[in-house]
């Protein structure tokens, strides 16, 4: 494979300083042709040879894996082949929109032979909440859309002790629609309009290790790349950096490490190569397929590519 399409956001989108797809792109082009596909550049002919709008591009990485600048340049419609990888870094919430791209990514590599990373069919298979909750260590939950069921959850969690619950929506991401509950409230109003405005919600306990931070896991087909440590600022409960948590280099333990190894194999048999887990208090409480981020910062981090390191495997 000798071209990769980095299919993203439209550009204005992206924070450029920090984003992971322009990382990679930068990096896999010391190695092979690389072009970008935003998202308004994207569309599909069912007859003739396969072409795919895509534009070269100028980038500047910082010594410490910043980006520096990142301009879109000429323009051409390239030949889609089994010389081509297609990178869907198209980022969630996973709703009718990403399901599009996802249904078309597996059209152009039914029809004309690509390979697309991840696979459109392993991203569909997995959420990337749900799988996290088959685990034996998964946290207690709730996911689901009835608002009778969710307070019934609610009462046995009281009972059983707990103070506070958190409430996140099934689809979104980067801490969007998450708030911790009160037990001792009335939380009916607050998960009605919460149901209203996203559909499935989650609910679980509140853990208290997210103060002391989140821990985040990068594989990249099947190997350990790093960890780095999210921790929210003084007196916030959200571990995302894109709400303002600081970070720093870490590692993870051998039995948490063998978990997300058997998770790894799982997915890779779907051609999800690319993976990132969320680990708090020792817990996977996320396996992030869809668009996983946080490559400039893991390598900013650890001192180290993480991302030219991806396009040598």
């Amino acid at each position: 494979m000798n071209k990769h399409i980095f299919l993203i956001d439209n550009i204005e989108k992206l924070n450029i300083k920090k984003d992971s797809s322009l990382m990679m792109a930068h990096s896999f082009s010391e190695i092979f042709d690389v072009y970008i596909c935003q998202e308004r550049d994207f569309s599909v002919i069912n007859s003739g040879e396969g072409k795919l709008r895509v534009h070269t591009f100028n980038s500047v990485l910082k010594d410490d894996f910043y980006m520096e600048s990142f301009e879109l340049a000429s323009v051409k419609h390239l030949t889609l082949d089994h010389e081509a990888v297609i990178h869907m870094r198209i980022d969630p919430p996973y709703d009718g929109r990403y399901q599009s791209f996802l249904w078309l990514l597996n059209f152009l590599r039914d029809k004309h032979g690509v390979q697309v990373a991840n696979d459109p069919n392993g991203i569909m298979a997995f959420n990337e909440k749900i799988i996290a909750l088959e685990l034996p260590q998964a946290i207690k939950s709730y996911i689901g859309s009835s608002l009778e069921d969710a307070c019934v959850f609610l009462d046995s969690l009281k009972k059983e002790g707990e103070d506070f619950v958190i409430m996140k929506p099934l689809n979104l991401f980067s801490g969007i629609g998450v708030s911790k509950l009160d037990l001792k409230e009335d939380n009916s109003q607050k998960i009605k309009e919460s149901l209203d405005s996203h559909g499935l919600i989650i609910l679980q306990p509140f853990l208290s290790a997210v103060y002391d931070g989140e821990v985040r896991s990068i594989f990249y087909k099947q190997d350990y790349l790093g960890s780095i440590l999210k921790v929210p600022v003084k007196g916030d409960f959200l571990s995302n950096i894109a709400q303002g948590a600081k970070f720093h280099k870490v590692d993870i333990d051998e039995q948490t490490l063998k978990i997300c190894g058997e998770i790894n194999k799982r997915l890779s048999a779907k051609g999800v190569d690319l993976v990132a887990y969320d680990i708090l208090g020792g817990v996977i409480t996320e396996v992030n397929t869809t668009c996983p981020g946080l490559l400039v910062e893991l390598s900013h981090a650890h001192g180290k590519n993480f991302c030219l390191e991806m396009a040598k495997k």
